[in-house]
């Protein structure tokens, strides 16, 4: 086809990749098979929507129905700014929302075993276990567990200030099991002279992400762990097992700090999961018949 022919020739004028160019003439050829017997560079915007929504309907992920959608747009744009054309048909036309994948959450016994397996060997493991147990019992971000200081601690009342995304502050609720780890800890803590940071690395200087990150990693491992663990997954394990228990979904919003309810709603898929695995289980319609051997 001349004109893709032309088109990629001003693609490698401007620099595009090989493997870019023939990237988009793979989907300009299949939006011109889809659309005939017009001709591709004479598509109108409405040709181009029904060919977008037939694409969605058989199943295309939405990425990539946003790189078709780019490489239309790249040749009508081409087109337009050639004088080939008096209109881009590709203008308005938008991609489905990508899905977002759902949160990895540990199951509540899993959480337990891994929590529970770190020792108090030495200093560092005594950190190691109030960190995570403060994480998962507070439903902590990384840097809101990291940025702790020693006045965020009430232990009278049992409560910790937190401060979230852009510097907001919300109270949470200091577990037992988090509190003791924690006061063990703080007779451990050799801290330097100025340091108000909760938890400090080997230097008495503030912890940091990485080492937080490597040091659950290697303790994951070290505990069994059957597939990588993060920090931010202690923060869905929490949100995770309290949804489960409570179902109030205003609370654990409240918790984890969300300014919106829509960032929560997605912990409900996984406490529907969850209901699922139990009902597959337990229900004695939801078992599969064995098969009928003859």
């Amino acid at each position: 086809m001349e004109c893709l022919e032309r088109f990629a020739a001003s693609l490698a004028l401007a620099g595009r990749s090989g493997h870019t160019a023939a990237a988009y003439l793979r989907d300009l050829e299949q939006l011109a098979a889809l659309i005939q017997p017009s001709p591709l560079e004479r598509a109108e915007h409405a040709q181009l929507r029904k060919t977008l929504a037939k694409l969605h309907a058989q199943g295309l992920h939405s990425r990539s129905l946003a790189r078709k959608l780019s490489a239309w747009r790249r040749f009508y744009q081409w087109l337009l700014d050639s004088g080939q054309r008096a209109d881009d048909p590709s203008q308005g036309l938008r991609a489905p929302k990508q899905d977002k994948p759902l949160p990895k959450a540990l199951p509540v016994d899993s959480t337990a075993a891994l929590l529970d397996r770190i020792d108090d060997a030495d200093a560092l493991s005594v950190r190691d276990r109030a960190l995570f147990e403060l994480i998962y019992s507070c439903g902590l971000r990384l840097s809101e567990a990291v940025g702790l200081n020693l006045e965020d601690l009430d232990f009278s009342d049992d409560l910790l200030r937190i401060r979230g995304k852009g510097g907001k502050e919300r109270i949470a609720p200091l577990g037992a099991e988090a509190r003791d780890c924690l006061q063990r800890w703080l007779t451990q803590r050799q801290a330097a002279p100025d340091e108000r940071a909760v938890f400090i690395a080997r230097h008495g200087r503030r912890l940091g992400g990485r080492q937080v990150e490597k040091r659950l990693r290697d303790w994951a491992i070290k505990t069994g762990a059957q597939q990588h663990v993060h920090p931010h997954m202690l923060r869905h394990s929490f949100a995770s097992h309290l949804l489960q228990s409570s179902g109030d979904l205003r609370a654990v919003q409240e918790l984890l700090g969300h300014a919106n309810l829509s960032s929560t709603q997605i912990y409900t898929a996984l406490d529907f999961q969850h209901l699922a695995k139990v009902y597959d289980g337990a229900h004695p319609r939801a078992r599969k018949k064995p098969d009928n051997k003859d």
